[in-house]
């Protein structure tokens, strides 16, 4: 961000040779690894144990029975990613796998273990949907749970590294943009600290974006509130390529219960034999593919959207009671006794589910060692397209994804640390000139209307009019959004709205590009699978200044979409001014032709 900061410089209020933002399993793993000879700073949004990590069941991917094979994780990877995903991402994934587990068990995570016929206790291996074999690593139903909880322990207990909770990252601070020499660089960020109700300036030789994905552009989601696309946004601003961000999963199995909010009922369940049924009973799964209630996550939750609409029924149901009791207490406690607090007996009652969104497949497009466009700055985890996923992840990959991108990016890192340049006296944050905020509601209308019209036009099932209609909706939304930015003190609710309605456009540019149906991104303009096929990409230029006779400056940024007749189109995001000198964060989004052409520039 640069339109509130102050044109003097002035010492840093944090310092590190590492900024990581975000405390996950990504964020956190990274941590660990570079703090043996590297001082490191983790910004936690929230509790450092409240995001996504902690919430998340299934378990972790990776070949540990011999009658399991990497080439068939791969390929089981491939299939489920719908032949768009980067293959040598996901071989690299895959290859590496175990020995970023045996990394975790080392640091003390306890995944589940039964004893085998010959005495031995070997690991506990379950199976979820798309995979052949039984590959997932859990811990109960729980994982991310056991996860999160060793990982946050060993970081709090770490010398060399910071954890700062209930801290959001609002822009990164790139070299160029603040008038140093040099190759253009990340040199640090700029730090909403909500304990101390300011913007602190946070100086860095490197910075890692691990925030997670999007999923609260919907209105419905399993991930938890801190969900808003920060890192995607804030890597926008900065230059960063993204892709893929069309592929929004939607996990078929939320819990459908007025009381019950976000609370997913793991894909584990239907790997140890749960069965989806019409509310008369009956099952539908194999009437809309093969594999029945083990397809990817795409199907099952066009499947159940599918019954719910042409019933016109409220929910659809996961029925384990065929099951022994003892097994699915054992197997699933957390889901057992939750789902008892509610009235619901798993092991006897058919439980009621939605698809919700889950997972963002794309994000910060980013190499093998998690390095974005921008030199000094990395991406892990969620927040980035690494190739992995394609158009549709494959259950208990995102965790894996998370643990194999954090090793390598703390190995470049490392290699590049002691050659890495730093910048002193950054600018700091002045919000002299604005104003405390006059009304919330404001906000909190925003927020509700890009939710809802999100899910209803930018969901499971899309058409070419609904995306339009988003899209306009999104542009007045961003007039409004950065006209009350531009001239108010931040706060954390008006953060995540400034993210989430510059992811929501991305979302909604990706999926017009594609003229095809899938994986995730299902349209019925376009209801069949194109022959050949890639990532869509979207690609923001450096901003630069204009003056227009009889008008304040305008700032643009230009950026180039490739869609999928390969013709580059313009896109200028065009802004005006607040109270500030500085303000290139207000933005309205014109699309201006193909190259060479210019039309519909707007008068402010």
């Amino acid at each position: 961000m640069f339109s509130k900061l102050n044109k003097m410089n002035t010492n840093s209020d944090l310092v590190c040779d590492v900024l990581i933002v975000g405390s996950g399993a990504a964020g956190l793993s990274l941590a660990l690894r570079l703090a043996q000879t590297s001082k490191v700073i983790v910004l936690s949004k929230g509790p450092i144990n409240e995001g996504s990590t902690f919430y998340a069941q299934g378990g972790i991917a990776a070949v540990f029975d011999e009658t399991d094979s990497i080439a068939s994780h791969i390929d089981d990877t491939l299939i489920a990613g719908a032949g768009i995903c980067d293959r040598d991402a996901v071989e690299f994934v895959a290859s590496n796998a175990k020995h970023c587990v045996q990394w975790l068990i080392a640091q003390g995570v306890m995944f589940d273990t039964h004893t085998l016929a010959n005495g031995e206790e070997s690991y506990h291996l379950t199976r979820e949907g798309g995979h052949s074999h039984r590959r997932i690593l859990h811990s109960a139903d729980a994982t991310g749970k056991e996860v999160e909880t060793t990982l946050v322990g060993k970081a709090l207990n770490h010398p060399n590294i910071q954890v700062i909770e209930r801290s959001n990252a609002v822009d990164l601070i790139i070299s160029d943009k603040i008038g140093l020499p040099g190759t253009r660089r990340v040199v640090g960020a700029w730090v909403w600290n909500r304990n101390l109700e300011k913007v602190e300036t946070c100086r860095a030789k490197s910075v890692v974006l691990a925030t997670g994905g999007a999923s609260k552009v919907y209105q419905y989601t399993t991930n938890p509130d801190i969900a808003s696309g920060d890192g995607i946004a804030m890597a926008w601003r900065a230059g960063c390529r993204v892709a893929n961000l069309e592929f929004n999963q939607f996990h078929p199995t939320a819990l459908f219960h007025p009381q019950a909010r976000n609370f997913l009922l793991t894909e584990a369940l239907r790997g140890e034999g749960a069965y989806l049924k019409r509310p008369d009973g009956s099952r539908f799964m194999p009437e809309f593919d093969e594999r029945a209630e083990l397809a990817p996550r795409d199907i099952v939750a066009r499947a159940i959207d599918h019954e719910m609409k042409r019933l016109g029924a409220d929910c659809m149901y996961l029925d384990i009671s065929h099951k022994p009791e003892a097994f699915v207490r054992q197997h699933f406690p957390t889901i057992y006794e939750k789902l008892l607090g509610l009235g619901i007996d798993l092991t006897k009652d058919p439980v009621p589910v939605v698809p919700a969104a889950h997972y963002t497949c794309g994000g910060v497009m980013v190499d093998e060692h998690g390095r974005t466009d921008v030199d000094g700055l990395y991406a892990i985890g969620e927040v980035t397209y690494t190739g992995l996923h394609g158009a549709n992840r494959m259950a208990s990959n995102s965790l894996l994804e998370c643990l194999v991108y954090g090793w390598s990016a703390a190995e470049d890192i490392l290699k590049r640390l002691p050659y890495a340049r730093e910048s002193k006296n950054l600018p700091g944050w002045d919000d002299s000139r604005v104003d405390n905020p006059d009304e919330q509601v404001v906000i909190q209308h925003n927020w509700h209307e890009l939710r809802l019209f999100m899910w209803d036009y930018v969901g499971i099932v899309r058409t070419t009019r609904r995306l339009e209609r988003a899209l306009r909706r999104i542009t007045m939304l961003q007039q409004e959004i950065d006209e009350y930015y531009a001239n108010f003190r931040v706060s954390n609710n008006l953060l995540e709205l400034r993210n989430l309605v510059q992811v929501a456009e991305l979302i909604v540019r990706c999926a017009m590009q594609r003229k095809e149906s899938r994986g995730l991104h299902y349209t019925l303009d376009f209801p069949e699978q194109l022959a050949e096929s890639g990532p869509s990409v979207l690609s923001p230029a450096l901003h630069k200044q204009v003056e227009i006779l009889g008008q304040a400056a305008i700032a643009f940024r230009v950026g180039l979409i490739w869609p999928t007749d390969h013709q580059p189109i313009a896109v200028v995001l065009a802004v005006g001014r607040g109270k500030r000198e500085h303000n290139p964060m207000r933005q309205a989004s014109f699309i201006i032709g193909h190259i060479g052409t210019v039309a519909n520039v707007p008068t402010l």
